[in-house]
């Protein structure tokens, strides 16, 4: 079973009366998603082996996929959940504050198109946002949506 391990980073944005929570997520590169939109989205997340500490690799992921460092913090374990093609993922939430102008992500290579021979460098996350929960669900992976719905509860 493939595991990954990831960080939901989130902010509370002063709209007047009551705070109103936005999360940062990640659109994955590459040719075949591209000109995809709704479940395209996904938290900075990898996989890790079976030794590692999920925590430690959540942080590490993160890093590479933004090119930013977590400062020690509170994270909240917001638990696992299955994705679509057998992958197991667990997250944790942590408050901060990024530009998402200004995030990288790490790459890699694939063949494209396929059966080609051809290889071609792409951004795993090629580029990030800010979203209120209400748009976070339609962007989001379909399971990862858990997540989500898993956060409020914890930052109210």
């Amino acid at each position: 079973m493939r595991r990954s391990a990831g960080i939901l980073l989130y902010g509370v944005v002063d709209d007047g009366a009551e705070g109103r929570i936005e999360v940062l997520l990640g659109h994955m590169g590459g040719p075949f998603w591209a000109r995809k939109d709704a479940g395209a989205w996904t938290i900075p997340k990898g996989e890790y082996e079976p030794d590692e500490d999920p925590l430690s690799a959540a942080r590490r992921e993160f890093e590479e996929e933004t090119g930013v460092s977590l400062p020690a913090s509170d994270f909240l374990d917001l638990g696992e959940v299955h994705q679509s093609g057998g992958k197991v993922v667990r997250a944790w939430a942590v408050e901060g504050d990024l530009d998402a102008s200004t995030l990288k992500s790490n790459t890699f290579e694939m063949e494209w198109p396929p059966k080609s021979g051809q290889m071609v460098t792409v951004p795993e996350l090629d580029r990030f946002e800010w979203f209120d929960l209400d748009a976070a669900s339609l962007k989001i992976i379909v399971a990862q949506r858990e997540f989500l719905d898993r956060l409020v509860p914890r930052t109210l």
